[in-house]
């Protein structure tokens, strides 16, 4: 196995391209587990650790671009509020240690149904910033996931950022997991209410081949809201909407039985989750005055 190190951006795209099956690494929370346990053994690793900008993010008027390689604990601590979704989902990723060196650029990559972040920027509707030496592309969030533990980059492309837009409304993420730390999720979903558009979106991770949304659910609540006038009287949503709702997101679900968890549990989880971050998210829009100011 060989190991490229580039010193830039530029020539880590040069090798990339030289080099199309090499496996990038950067916090190696994923890479190095698949690595030890002889699940894969590429011929080239491209180590991005010295590559500064991937740690770095910048704030636009309405996204914040977020550099691959930002730990976790970058967004907890700094990205609270302008991410908030995302910030609740760093939280339940493994350990301080992991969280230290662990990205979302990593996720990504790996690409694997039960990857932390993917619920959270679904639900925010994220864009994946990927180049090559051909160029740099957007890649939609709906558009990334295109199989298990497969996605939409080219083989000679590397995930430079991710774009997010500020949160406008109370965003809520939840895991179901078989303990309170250091665990795989069985199955989990991610909620942000978008004021400004009238409308609400969702992710499933861990409960179908890829993260997923729950649209039908979406379009569902999309319809209750605005025909009842939720969004401007800010009433309590009633528990019918709500039944109907996370009916709807435990239908998006297509599940396996492993050992972490049945399909019929996790159906049943999902529908769980969806309802009560409804209630959560409703309940800090409600409390805010139906602003983002206190949403966070």
């Amino acid at each position: 196995m060989d190991f490229l190190r580039p010193a830039s951006w530029e020539e880590a795209l040069a090798a990339k391209a030289e080099h199309p099956a090499a496996v990038p690494i950067a916090g190696g929370t994923d890479v190095m587990v698949e690595i030890n346990f002889d699940h894969r053994r590429p011929e080239h690793l491209l180590d991005l650790n010295r590559i500064g900008e991937l740690s770095e993010w910048q704030m636009g008027q309405d996204t914040v671009r977020l550099g691959a390689s930002v730990p976790y604990s970058a967004v907890m601590e700094h990205l609270r509020a302008e991410l908030p979704g995302l910030a609740r989902a760093s939280h339940t990723v493994a350990s301080p240690q992991i969280r230290n060196r662990g990205g979302v650029g990593g996720n990504l990559g790996t690409a694997s149904p039960a990857g932390d972040a993917h619920p959270a920027l679904l639900a925010a509707g994220a864009e994946v910033e990927a180049a090559s030496v051909r160029g740099t592309r957007m890649i939609p969030i709906d558009a990334f996931y295109t199989g298990v533990k497969r996605n939409a980059l080219a083989p000679d492309e590397l995930i430079r950022a991710v774009h997010i837009k500020k949160a406008e409304g109370p965003q809520q993420y939840s895991k179901v997991g078989t303990r309170n730390a250091m665990v795989i999720a069985v199955c989990a979903f991610g909620l942000a209410l978008h004021p400004e558009t009238r409308t609400v979106r969702t992710g499933i991770g861990s409960a179908a081949p890829t993260p997923v949304r729950a649209q039908a659910a979406e379009e569902f609540l999309n319809a209750a809201l605005d025909e009842g006038g939720f969004w401007e009287s800010g009433k309590i949503i009633t528990p019918s909407v709500a039944k109907q709702f996370a009916q709807l997101a435990a239908g998006s679900c297509n599940p396996i039985d492993d050992v972490r968890g049945t399909a019929a549990y996790r159906r049943h989880a999902v529908g769980i989750m969806a309802r009560r971050t409804l209630a959560w998210t409703w309940e800090q829009y409600r409390g805010a005055g139906r602003t983002l100011e206190g949403a966070a």
